[in-house]
């Protein structure tokens, strides 16, 4: 069964940073898809960044990219998002989610199997 664990939340000021952790089995994080969603109050849950399988390329939302950054230790089966300059607007919980399948998008959450318990991000101004 995959599982997937979030760390790393918390409440920071706005200009602040923080950086998420997500834990996976190793068979999982060497074969899958690994990607970070978010969900505000209210809002529908949104694509922030994934890997794609093996870690060959990255991927964000459009209006993240800059100030997100996915990475990765392949050592420790772990996927981070490094936050800098967050934003009140930034506030949600953040998910981490895994897909095993090929398909020609990837911020589809619909794509995403398996999901972490998430873990809140709150951004005071």
């Amino acid at each position: 069964q995959v599982q997937l664990v979030e760390s790393g939340g918390g409440l920071v000021q706005d200009g602040g940073s923080l950086r998420l952790s997500c834990a996976a089995s190793k068979r999982t994080f060497s074969t899958n898809w690994m990607g970070w969603f978010r969900q505000a109050p209210g809002k529908e849950r949104e694509f922030v960044a994934a890997f794609g399988r093996n870690g060959d390329r990255a991927y964000y939302a459009d209006s993240l990219e800059g100030r997100f950054t996915i990475s990765r230790d392949d050592t420790e089966n772990t996927v981070y998002l490094q936050m800098n300059n967050l934003k009140p607007e930034d506030t949600a919980v953040y998910y981490c989610a895994t897909r095993a399948h090929y398909y020609s998008t990837y911020d589809r959450k619909a794509d995403y199997n398996t999901w972490g318990p998430g873990t809140q991000v709150t951004v005071s101004s």
